[in-house]
This record gives C-alpha cells, structure tokens and sequence, in this order.
C-alpha cells in the first residue's frame, strides 16, 4: 500500500457504541488541519453491540474533507486491532485513540507538527488527562500512571531507554514506517481478551521501535481526556488488571536485551522483585489486605516475580522473537 496521506487517526474499539459519538464529534470539529491530509480509520475489534450500524450513520452524514472509514478485525485483543490500523492506514503518521479518548480541538494539528519537528520520533505519547465518574481515593495517584494517565508537564520529553519508562497507547502517534521496519509480525502480548489476561501489548511494541534506534517523545501539546468509570476503580477490577499487567512484564523487560544475557538478567530481576515484595509488606503490613492501592502494587511486585514461569508454563515464550 503507498502511502498517501500525512496522518491517519485509528480508533481500536469493541463494543463502543455508546462511547464513539463524542469521539467522532470531537474529531469532526478539529482546528488547524487544512494544510495536510488525514483519514480516520474506525477499527471494529469483533463487537457484538451496534458499533458498525453506529459508524454507517456517521458516514452517511460526515460532511467533513478528511473520510471516516470503518474496518472489522475478527481477531480478538487491542495488537490485532492496530496491526489491522497500521494495514490499512494510508497517513505516514497513525494516531492512536482508544473509544474512552476524547481530544482537544487542536490534538491532531498538534500530533502532525510534533512529527514535523523531531524527525527521529518513531512514537510519541499524548498528555491524558482523567476524566474520572466518581473521585478516587486520595493515594490513587501512585497506580494512575498504570490507567493511561500522563501528566509530565509541559515540555516535550523523551523517554530514555535505561529508565525503562514508556507512554501508553492512548493518544500514541506511531511513524508507519518505524512500525513497519521494527515491530514482529506477531507479538507475545495480544491485549486482553476472555482467557488472557496479560496485556501491555503497547509496551511491548514500543520496545521494538526503541530497539530499531527509534525515538519515543511524549508531547504535551496533544491533550486528550480519558474517561475513567466507577467499575475501573473497583478491586474485582483493579486487581486482575495489575496480574495482568506484572504477568506480562518478562516480555517487556527482555525485547532490548541480547539473548546469550538474558539468564543473568533474569536473576537480577527475580531479586529486585523478591526486595520490593520484602520492602512492601515491611512497610506496610497488614494494610496489604485492607487498602486497594497497596494491594495492587503487591500484586504488581509479586506477578512481575513470577512472570518468566508464567509465560513459559502457558505457552507464550514458543513464540518468542
């Protein structure tokens, strides 16, 4: 496929019927795109709501000069609906937002002159506010990094590979190319689905292009809120959430480090993990059971532990690149 546009805005979704049209309505009234070309793609990840109808009704009315399209992906899980995104994206550039991600007015003018500026940036993060339904408790900004906030301040940013740090995917832009030089063809984390609860399948794409020598900015000027509801503050939530999350990390941690170093690196991370569960029921002892917070950074510390065994128990390191 050539490449024929500058931007392309792709929109994994499952079942967002009821979360699309303010999405779409913020997208139709964005500023200061007239000098360069740009598409929104929505990706449908096997909804079983009235996502498409909802899509169709759109485009019957979309009187916009950039076109609203729609594609399904059958196969269930965030990385096959943005492998599906970058397929049959037309822009250089694809920006990323999930159905709960609403935009200020300039969020694409903005992500488009970001690329402009630093040509070295194969992905670069947004600024996500939350918008959240209910306030949460008072120590939950320590895990809201963990739910697609970002507030770094107002400079734009890079992130360094030795700080093992990295933007989510809401709001992420991605250089086509990069993703195309640098990302396998299949992944290890597919995103959560029923049955697979490992995630930080973002992550681990972002580990790819930092491989390939590519850069990873996060950009202030691309502001986007993210609705946040009461259920995702609930412990029958959050708890899977970071398991999944700490089940995951083994894939993350090893995408940038050389094969024949893994073994070692491995040890080092099995105690690192082994001192921060030690420190954090030190700390915190019996709170452990009872604070929400506290109990979803143990779960985080001790799923991060057991990881490799985890991974390679069910599976999931045979098809490791």
């Amino acid at each position: 496929m050539t490449d024929n546009l500058d931007f392309t805005v792709a929109i994994p979704t499952y079942n967002g019927a009821s979360r699309l049209p303010e999405l779409l309505e913020r997208l139709r009234n964005q500023l200061n795109t007239e000098n360069f070309s740009w598409e929104i793609i929505v990706v449908d990840n096997n909804s079983i709501d009235n996502t498409a109808k909802l899509v169709q009704s759109y485009q019957e009315n979309w009187q916009c000069p950039y076109p609203l399209k729609y594609c399904f992906e059958v196969k269930q899980g965030a990385a096959y609906a943005r492998k599906k995104a970058v397929e049959v994206a037309l822009g250089k550039l694809i920006g990323f937002l999930d159905d709960d991600n609403y935009p200020v007015s300039n969020w694409v003018a903005a992500a488009y002159a970001f690329a402009q500026k630093y040509p070295h940036a194969g992905a670069y993060g947004s600024q996500i506010h939350p918008d959240w339904e209910v306030e949460p408790p008072e120590n939950f900004r320590r895990i809201t990094p963990f739910l697609a906030i970002t507030e770094r301040g107002d400079i734009p940013l890079l992130y360094e590979p030795k700080k093992r740090l990295l933007p989510p995917s809401a709001g992420l832009v991605v250089r086509r190319q990069a993703w195309l030089e640098s990302v396998p063809n299949q992944p290890i984390l597919t995103g959560r689905v029923t049955g697979n609860m490992l995630t930080s399948e973002d992550l681990e794409m972002l580990c790819y292009l930092q491989k390939s020598r590519w850069e990873i900015w996060y950009n202030p000027e691309m502001e986007i809120y993210h609705k946040i509801p009461q259920a995702r503050l609930q412990k029958d939530y959050l708890i899977p959430f970071f398991r999944g999350i700490g089940l995951s990390r083994y894939v993350t941690r090893m995408v940038n480090i050389k094969p024949w170093y893994r073994p070692v690196a491995l040890v080092g991370y099995i105690i690192n993990d082994l001192r921060k569960i030690i420190l954090h029921l030190l700390k915190y002892r019996t709170k452990v059971k009872h604070d929400l917070v506290i109990a979803c950074e143990m779960q985080l510390f001790f799923s991060s532990l057991i990881s490799p065994f985890y991974l390679w128990k069910n599976g999931y390191l045979n098809s490791s690149k």
